[in-house]
């Protein structure tokens, strides 16, 4: 399996940290594949000297997770499973539940350590998380730790310090959408009357006063209003709404009922079983909206949906990242037939986007606590103490320049420059007809195409033995980033070939009797495009009959 260039580069330069500095955190938001990197990371290090390895993390299903895509990456090194059923140190890495393995008896089980990795790791500061960081280092002073995290600033404004005295890296969420790993958000700050209160509202220990808040949002005129407007921005998406308490949620939910969208519910205190039919019934599309309160802010995905809706502020940047990611992903095809998504339409009806505005975060590692009910800031007109997300100084009328006027002004415009991931990629990508809308790239087990027909890109995948399958519909950049991911799944470094010289040499006999005879005469040919003409002959029904089904599901 082959890394993308971005995430060698994250890969290389963690490496480097953890041999300087005995520790260190990277940075990756949702899309950037933090297992995989993570995995690679541990793969280089055996390679060069460390014998043992944990990966912490705190639920099952990230602990199956993250040993299916190391082995993967690594095929060569055994795994093993320390949880609440499993608890064995056989593997050369183990994949554990910090539930489990923080308690004392548990504890005292494990072996000495060459290096800890910890999965999420803006949760290490916590009491179980320490116990065993703290456990391992007093076994082997020596243990390399590495966390993995796409939210380094904590809620409670505790810093990772005391674990990680540095950064290796940080992947940016715009370095994702550029790339295509990820689709744009589209953010509108939908003013229903109610922005000036919310600003007033003060904080608990922990966020916004959530109470507060649903006395002000939770009014059925607001309710209604906000279907209303979500039907106008996206009215045909799947979407997920972050309500600001269960009685809040509740009535929200029947609003959109109302309206006739199938709707469903899911809160802290709800069964397991109910929760687990909920969500699936909203994976199968039987339902198209989900309400919740503070559920589905991390740890959970469902690719198609592509609509958030905020019905709550939030104080910390981190919670807002979380909960706008649910909708980023992008969606494999095959996985979802017929569901072509392009962006993400965020409807922020609380003023979370006005105080916090990007998705980006910078990194803190030291504490940061501040007096009072922050974020405020100081009028320039009169002095005064004003809510940041206030437009206007309710004292003496100062208006900030640059707050949105209208209920539905777009506020996040991404102006980025497109990755060219025909130059980053591994592999030579040929450009077949010479038109920019048929492309191949192969290897030596698989191939990877990206076509444009009828007005939509569409991303194609092949290999050996195997039956041709479509990867991605829509944006262009989307479609390369997928195909090119297929090709690296299957590849090494051996097929890699980008810069070897055979690449452009010419075409030979053999290659020429598979092609039609007018490219006999075409002696600027090389072997590598005659391969990738050659695969395009042998797939192409194939790969037309894929494309046209994506289009009739579509």
């Amino acid at each position: 399996m082959l890394l993308r260039p971005r995430q060698k580069e994250l890969v290389s330069k963690t490496v480097d940290a953890l041999y300087t500095h005995g520790n260190t955190l990277a940075v990756a938001p949702t899309g950037a594949g933090k297992t995989i990197m993570l995995s690679a990371v541990l793969g280089r290090m055996f390679d060069r000297d460390i014998e043992r390895a944990c990966v912490l993390a705190h639920r099952d299903e990230l602990t199956f997770q993250n040993e299916g895509k190391f082995k993967r990456v690594n095929p060569s090194l055994s795994t093993s499973i320390f949880n609440a059923n499993e608890k064995s140190w056989d593997g050369q890495v183990a994949f554990a539940m910090v539930q489990t393995l923080s308690r004392e008896s548990n504890l005292h089980s494990l072996p000495p350590l060459d290096a800890l990795v910890i999965d999420e790791a803006h949760h290490a500061r916590a009491d179980s998380y320490m116990r065993v960081i703290e456990h391992a280092q007093n076994i082997n002073p020596n243990m390399k730790l590495l966390g993995m995290t796409a939210t380094p600033n904590r809620g409670d404004k505790k810093g990772l310090r005391p674990i990680f005295s540095n950064v290796s890296d940080q992947i940016t969420v715009k370095e994702l959408i550029a790339s295509g790993h990820l689709v744009p958000p589209r953010t509108f700050v939908m003013n229903v009357g109610v922005q000036e209160e919310l600003s007033k509202v003060r904080k608990t220990a922990l966020d916004y006063d959530m109470g507060a808040v649903a006395d002000i949002m939770n009014t059925r005129p607001i309710n209604d209003a906000v279907v209303q407007h979500w039907k106008e921005k996206a009215g045909d998406r799947q979407t997920v709404v972050f309500c600001s308490t269960v009685e809040h949620a509740r009535d929200v939910m029947a609003s959109f009922i109302s309206a006739g969208f199938a709707t469903g519910m899911i809160w802290g205190d709800m069964s397991e079983t109910d929760r687990a039919d909920t969500l699936a019934a909203y994976g199968k599309g039987d339902l198209q909206v989900i309400v919740n309160v503070a559920v589905l802010t991390e740890g959970w995905d469902h690719p198609p949906t592509s609509c958030i809706v905020l019905l709550r502020p939030s104080s910390y940047k981190s919670t807002m990242i979380q909960m706008i990611g649910r909708g980023l992903r992008t969606v494999d095809p095959a996985e979802f037939p017929g569901i072509i998504k392009k962006d993400c339409v965020v409807l922020d009806f609380g003023t979370s986007t006005l105080m916090h505005g990007s998705l980006e975060q910078e990194v803190q590692l030291d504490d940061q606590f501040i007096e009072g009910d922050a974020p405020y800031k100081d009028c320039p007109e009169c002095g005064a103490d004003v809510p940041l997300a206030s437009k206007e100084c309710l004292l003496c009328g100062y208006i900030w320049e640059g707050q949105p006027e209208a209920d539905t002004t777009q506020t996040a415009d991404f102006h980025m420059t497109e990755i060219d991931i025909l130059k980053r990629s591994s592999f030579l990508w040929c450009d077949l007809r010479g038109d920019d809308q048929y492309f191949i790239a192969t290897g030596f087990e698989a191939w990877g195409g990206v076509f444009y027909r009828d007005g939509e890109w569409y991303a194609v995948g092949g290999r050996k033995n195997h039956a041709v399958k479509l990867l991605a519909a829509g944006e262009r950049i989307v479609c390369f980033a997928a195909a090119d991911d297929w090709i690296n799944l299957f590849e090494t470094e051996s097929a890699a070939h980008k810069t070897k010289n055979w690449l452009h040499q010419p075409a030979t006999e053999k290659q020429l009797r598979h092609l039609p005879p007018e490219y006999r005469n075409d002696y600027s040919l090389t072997r590598y495009k005659a391969s990738a003409l050659m695969t395009m002959r042998f797939n192409n029904t194939a790969i037309r009959q894929v494309i046209e089904n994506g289009r009739v599901a579509a």
